[in-house]
């Protein structure tokens, strides 16, 4: 009888990759940082933001977790969106002179995204939870902002962006280390809903 082979979980490394991305542009959005280093931001929105994502996506469909697979095909597929947007548009390839609103109003789905995929993690553990409740509220900040023309909304949804990559990380590293050490070393919490 063949021995089962085990399959690593992809979770760590898509989130991982969320995460950091998450935090640097979000640090532009808060005005941490300055506009200009969004060229930074672009090519690792596209590999490790995107990719990265995208096969964690895939691992998780072959694991047959449907969350996962959603949330990281889509984040990845929204990093590379977000990604061909800023270099297209800044090459004039695509006239964005006019498309405020619409961008704002692509932002303000990918809120309403997050939160019917927030209401999924009710059932999985606090950290997701967190990294969702952050993401959605994230979202509908740089979508207002954006739409109504008010920029402390966009600083205050770079700053919650921060806060959303940053536990994005620290549940990867949870995760990791939990893995490795075979027992809970840093906990994710209970699920809220049994």
């Amino acid at each position: 009888m063949a021995e089962e082979i085990k399959q690593a979980n992809p979770a760590p490394l898509g989130l991982v990759g969320f995460g950091f991305t998450t935090v640097m542009l979000s640090l532009i959005n808060a005005g941490v940082l300055p506009k200009g280093g969004e060229q930074v931001v672009l090519p690792l929105a596209f590999a490790f933001g995107g990719l990265i994502q995208i096969l964690a996506g895939l691992l998780e469909f072959k694991g047959g977790n449907t969350f996962g697979m959603v949330a990281f095909l889509s984040y990845g597929a929204f990093w590379w969106w977000f990604t061909f947007l800023v270099l297209l548009g800044g090459h004039g390839v695509l006239d964005l002179s006019q498309a405020g609103s619409t961008i704002a109003v692509a932002l303000l789905g990918w809120g309403v995204f997050t939160l019917y995929m927030w209401v999924a993690t009710f059932k999985l553990n606090k950290a997701l939870w967190w990294v969702f409740l952050t993401l959605w509220i994230t979202f509908f900040l740089l979508g207002f902002g954006a739409l109504l023309g008010v920029s402390g909304l966009s600083v205050a949804g770079g700053w919650v962006g921060v806060l959303c990559g940053l536990i994005a990380v620290y549940t990867s590293f949870a995760l990791v280390t939990n893995i490795t050490f075979n027992r809970t070393v840093l906990p994710l919490g209970a699920p809220i809903s049994d």
